[in-house]
């Protein structure tokens, strides 16, 4: 691993490069806050794929991309005189230092889920008392992370099941409610249920420690992967998935899944 001071020495170079491009590059020096935030989305969103996928040379590269959405979004602020990356990073230590009162105060905490605890409570705190306990949930959040998101602050406030396994007679509640719905066929109540259904999937999820939003991706590449052998398989002898009859289909699944995709 590099010393401090090489460290330094890289970020520092980093700094230069950023402001050598938003001098002479003619992309860089036209990009603004807004035109920027789509990059930064997918940026974030293709830093997680090398996380599920637990690639480090990915997740190294990916994390490069993300830090430098950073030193560009500081260095816009600081041509605007509203702030720079020293300011950006005093910020963080100083948020830091407070929420960690059991590191750099007199607190203590024997475990991840004492610190846990007692986050909502010191966010508040540091927020001012007219915030509420969700508002630090994102709008912007896609549905899935932000109902997590919802759930585990609600959590943090002592709003909880008593025993995770309770979770599940709420589970099936909200699958009896969308069945009924279903019958009647209203398609506004159908979908309202769908999301009480999801929503206590994700309360599930959450309370044996899985991360909904990384479950259904391991899922989505899982179908991919299983979906790109048939559709391999199919053109080998000329055809089509849509040419097959779907018993022909589920073998050729079955026969994927055998091959450990």
């Amino acid at each position: 691993m590099h010393t401090r001071e090489e460290k330094m020495e890289a970020f520092s170079q980093l700094l230069d490069i950023m402001d050598e491009l938003r001098q002479k590059c003619p992309w860089d020096v036209v990009q603004t806050n807004e035109s920027l935030r789509t990059n930064t989305i997918e940026e974030v969103y293709e830093l997680c794929e090398a996380i599920i996928k637990n690639d480090n040379n990915e997740i190294k590269k990916e994390l490069g991309d993300v830090l430098l959405h950073v030193i560009f979004y500081a260095k816009i602020g600081s041509e605007k005189g509203a702030f720079d990356i020293t300011d950006v990073c005093n910020a963080l230590c100083k948020k830091l230092i407070f929420r960690h009162p059991h590191v750099f105060g007199e607190e203590s905490a024997s475990s991840a889920k004492e610190v846990e605890h007692s986050w909502e409570q010191i966010k508040l705190k540091e927020k001012g008392g007219n915030k509420t306990v969700l508002e630090g949930v994102p709008n912007s959040l896609p549905a899935l992370p932000k109902a997590h998101r919802i759930q585990d602050k609600a959590r943090n406030s002592g709003f909880d099941w008593n025993k995770k396994e309770d979770v599940w007679d709420k589970v099936k509640e909200e699958f009896g409610e969308l069945q009924s719905e279903i019958t009647n066929y209203n398609h506004e109540k159908m979908e309202a249920e769908f999301g009480d259904l999801f929503f206590s999937l994700v309360n599930a999820a959450r309370l044996y420690g899985i991360d909904p939003d990384n479950a259904l991706e391991r899922t989505n590449q899982k179908f991919i992967r299983r979906f790109n052998y048939m559709e391999q398989e199919v053109n080998k002898k000329g055809n089509k998935i849509k040419d097959l009859s779907l018993e022909e289909l589920d073998g050729l699944w079955d026969k994927a899944k055998k091959s450990g995709l």
